[in-house]
């Protein structure tokens, strides 16, 4: 990526940060931030959209370094022994939950990627980071030491469905809130961590 492309990058994150609404976002104040001109937007990204799933990605390579380090953590402690079912799963929605409660990540990035993906006329855009599974698939073979009962298909499902959770409790939490009773704090990761992974480890456990 060339100098004044970065510089775009650079800027429409900042700007994805600090705005309330995908609206704010205008060509003209990430090229004022970049040093650069409105119509350099097109000339290297085709479209501020384009600009917008290129800042996203790479916020997401940061999020998934960051899932990654963490399985390695868990793979190292445990070695020889295959990592604790706990540690997986925690280390699968780790990133994400910690993300959405630190108003200093790039969360927000993610979050106006995602209401831009859900109504864009053109949805092909997005498919490559929402629909991209490589650092979920990481996983899988801790699983199924974990879990050979399991095939990779049912270990994929309960992945998503460990994700879904994870999702839910990221983006609904004043109604996560009043469902619980407030008995969970849930502005502390630790606890929703560790909540969402004692919901979670019994799918990947073998009846009793």
């Amino acid at each position: 990526m060339n100098p004044t492309a970065a510089k775009l990058v650079d800027a429409c994150e900042q700007l994805l940060c600090e705005i309330g609404s995908i609206e704010e976002l205008t060509a003209r104040r990430v090229a004022g931030i970049a040093g650069t001109t409105p119509s350099s937007i097109s000339y290297h990204f085709g479209s501020q959209e384009k600009l917008v799933i290129a800042a996203a990605q790479r916020v997401y390579k940061r999020l998934n370094a960051e899932r990654l380090s963490l399985l390695n953590g868990a793979v190292q402690r445990a070695s020889p022994c295959p990592p604790a079912l706990e540690d997986l799963i925690a280390a699968l929605i780790d990133p994400s939950v910690r993300w959405s409660l630190d108003p200093r990540s790039k969360y927000a990035v993610l979050a106006h990627f995602n209401a831009m993906a859900q109504r864009s006329s053109t949805p092909e855009l997005y498919r490559p980071i929402i629909e991209g599974i490589d650092h979920h698939r990481v996983f899988m073979p801790y699983f199924r030491m974990l879990a050979p009962w399991l095939s990779e298909a049912e270990i994929g499902w309960r992945m998503s469905c460990a994700l879904g959770i994870r999702s839910q409790v990221t983006r609904s939490r004043q109604r996560n809130e009043v469902l619980t009773y407030h008995t969970i704090d849930f502005s502390n990761p630790d606890e929703v961590i560790a909540r969402i992974v004692e919901v979670v480890a019994p799918m990947f456990r073998g009846a009793s």
